[in-house]
């Protein structure tokens, strides 16, 4: 018994999945295709393949967007980090015994316990109030300006230095002190 290689179509004929007459159209449609494309240079429409391209095309672009979405958090994971970074080796070290410093952040009154000199270095803007996670921590201005550089959400108190001398120039109080209980 030899073994011969049967067309798809004779394949389809012997186990019945296909009439003999349907073969027969199909093949002489495929001819006819053939015979248009060669003698007229008309190029037939392979609409399958056209849907793949398209759907191909639909996944490229949709690859290209998630990309770009990842690689923007990815630099958004990275400026947190520097900022964290930035916080933790610049903080300044508070005092639980000191004077309180008062701040608002989203749009409640926070506290903070600072050393005279902190309090009148925040004050001038020498010193700057930044968010640490739930915390707050106080760097120096050169790490606020590169902190709010990265995040400037992060940055919740910088006065501007100078800010007092101008002001005091003007001032018609700036002779009058102001007593210790109405500091807050």
């Amino acid at each position: 018994m030899s073994k011969q290689k049967l067309s798809l179509q004779e394949q389809l004929l012997k186990s019945g999945l296909v009439s003999s007459a349907k073969a027969k159209n199909i093949k002489t449609d495929k001819y006819k295709q053939e015979h248009l494309k060669r003698n007229n240079n008309i190029a037939v429409v392979d609409e399958a393949k056209e849907l793949v391209q398209k759907t191909l095309a639909e996944k490229v672009e949709r690859d290209r967007a998630l990309n770009l979405h990842i690689k923007q958090q990815e630099e958004q994971k990275h400026l947190q980090a520097q900022v964290k970074q930035l916080i933790e080796l610049n903080k300044q070290p508070k005092d639980a015994d000191g004077l309180a410093y008062h701040f608002t952040d989203d749009n409640k009154v926070k506290t903070l316990y600072v050393s005279e000199a902190m309090r009148d270095s925040l004050i001038k803007g020498r010193l700057a109030i930044v968010k640490l996670g739930n915390g707050y921590e106080v760097v120096t201005a050169e790490v606020a300006i590169k902190i709010s550089q990265r995040d400037a959400t992060s940055v919740i108190v910088h006065n501007e230095l100078g800010a007092e001398t101008e002001g005091n120039k003007d001032d018609p109080y700036a002779g009058f002190e102001i007593p210790d209980d109405l500091m807050w």
